[in-house]
């Protein structure tokens, strides 16, 4: 319980820093796709500073793995975690940086209990496209015969792949170009099964706490109902039995009724 305890510990206290991390990688990613004139000391930098991301996420997993009161448990139940941390080592490239980076910050982000799920949906949208319409202009600007010359066309084409439209005016050439369109659909469809089954999940709780305040309030009058009953039972019981008819249910004259006039001897 200690140990256990210890993780979640960490991984409270490391949620903030990574998402700061996150977005530092973000930039370094960005910036030499944006500006591939700056200098190389610019790029240098922004390498740096991915893989110092990079290995600060590898940093946390394998901490959170020594936390673990079960070890072989949490690399079961952790595998795209550990897909993420192997697998730019396998190859060195940019993509598999990013590729290993979003997974990680997606699965982090998912075990934060103050993360909603409306906020983590729209971030992966954001992120998604952010990411998709950078890795695609890196892989296509310089392709040839590619049509995905800057950031306005790769914006664009990653939006509709995402929302699944595709009209067809830019396409990726290379075949890199098109895994990322692959990645990018499943991903929007997946994306928008989550929408949608969450604007459903929203009405129907609606729903469902419109009829639960009605069978309350029914529930309320039959008791009121049943009390009533009750005390005009009890109200009849204790007429009776001291012999004075309850009110409107004697034979005598009603009560504030005039005296009936006596007859003449």
């Amino acid at each position: 319980m200690k140990v256990q305890t210890a993780q979640i510990r960490w991984e409270e206290r490391t949620q903030g820093p990574l998402l700061g991390l996150a977005v530092a990688f973000a930039l370094a990613y960005a910036v030499p796709i944006v500006a591939p004139d700056a200098g190389g000391v610019v790029h240098r930098i922004c390498l740096v500073t991915e893989w110092a991301v990079w290995g600060a996420f590898a940093l946390d997993y394998v901490v959170r793995l020594s936390l673990s009161p079960g070890k072989r448990s949490f690399v079961r139940s952790h595998p795209l975690d550990l897909l993420a941390v192997v697998l730019p080592l396998l190859r060195p490239l940019q993509l598999l940086r990013l590729v290993s980076t979003l997974l990680l910050v997606g699965r982090r982000a998912r075990t934060a209990p103050q993360v909603q799920l409306t906020t983590y949906v729209g971030g992966a949208v954001i992120g998604l496209l952010m990411f998709g319409s950078l890795a695609v202009l890196e892989v296509e600007r310089d392709a040839p015969g590619g049509n995905i010359k800057t950031l306005g066309d790769a914006v664009w084409w990653s939006f509709t792949t995402m929302t699944t439209v595709g009209y067809g005016d830019h396409s990726p050439t290379t075949g890199l170009g098109r895994v990322l369109a692959v990645g990018l659909m499943l991903s929007g469809i997946a994306l928008l099964g989550v929408v949608t089954a969450n604007i459903a999940a929203w009405f129907i709780s609606r729903f469902d706490r419109d009829d639960a305040e009605e069978r309350r309030q029914t529930a309320a009058i039959e008791l009121l109902t049943e009390e009533v009953r009750a005390l005009r039972a009890q109200v009849s019981e204790l007429t009776s039995g001291a012999g004075v008819p309850a009110p409107g249910m004697g034979e005598g004259p009603p009560v504030g009724a005039a005296p009936a006039p006596r007859r003449p001897a």
